[in-house]
């Protein structure tokens, strides 16, 4: 779905910046899993709890509709979406496509302040390993996110950065939704190896754990699905 000319809505720079914030509260309760898939997004509800017009909801509904976190049905509203197997699936092939040349690149430009900042990466995922509940699980699936947009954010391209960004949302969502609890602690050790054939920029070693990692995230998938809170619950607002 692609977003409606700002424009057309009516929207002016503030309730922009407005509409983002929206966007970004309720991105980060989908893909944390605080927000269920499936759960209905009302814009009059949004709208209350963010005390903005139902304009200013409709285009943050809009942007997390692009990124696919959100679908919109004709006149019922939006959903936070219910990704299935095969749309899973669809996400870890475009995983595969992109982050071999994510890590060729990265390999050329990486420097030592970012072999810090990924050394420092892999200690807070670290810290999230080892305590347990939901909350902490779900803190451990951001962090292993944040890896690999890191990882972008050095290969340097922008393009590829944004669309980094959005397969992690989505791979994010689909793990929280599907994953076993063990995913991302034995990810963590994954990356550290990747970080080592980067700091020797070994292309061709990093690539091959890249897909092996990514392999393995994907083989971890079991299909089982949790409840979620409610709207207001889950903001907590």
């Amino acid at each position: 779905m692609n977003i409606a000319h700002k424009g057309q809505l009516g929207i002016d720079p503030n309730q922009e910046d407005r509409a983002k914030a929206i966007r970004d509260q309720l991105r980060d309760a989908i893909v944390d899993r605080r927000l269920a898939p499936g759960t209905k997004l009302s814009e009059a509800e949004v709208g209350t709890l963010f005390d903005v017009s139902r304009t200013v909801v409709r285009y943050a509904l809009q942007m997390l509709a692009f990124e696919g976190l959100v679908k919109t049905e004709r006149n019922r509203g939006a959903f936070v979406s219910n990704p299935s197997p095969e749309e899973a699936r669809h996400v870890f092939a475009s995983r595969r496509l992109i982050e071999p040349g994510i890590v060729a690149a990265a390999a050329e430009r990486i420097t030592r302040a970012d072999i810090d900042a990924f050394r420092q990466q892999l200690q807070e995922e670290d810290r999230h390993r080892h305590v347990r509940g939901a909350e902490a699980r779900r803190a451990e699936i951001k962090a292993s996110g944040d890896f690999h947009l890191l990882l972008a954010k050095v290969a340097g391209n922008t393009i590829l950065e944004k669309f980094m960004d959005e397969l992690v949302a989505r791979s994010s969502l689909v793990i929280a939704l599907y994953g076993r609890s063990g995913v991302s602690s034995c990810g963590h050790d994954e990356h550290l190896h990747i970080l080592e054939a980067l700091e020797r920029r070994d292309v061709e070693k990093a690539t091959g754990l890249m897909l092996h990692h990514i392999d393995h995230i994907e083989a971890d998938l079991d299909l089982r699905q949790q409840e979620g809170l409610t709207l207001k619950d889950a903001l907590s607002l």
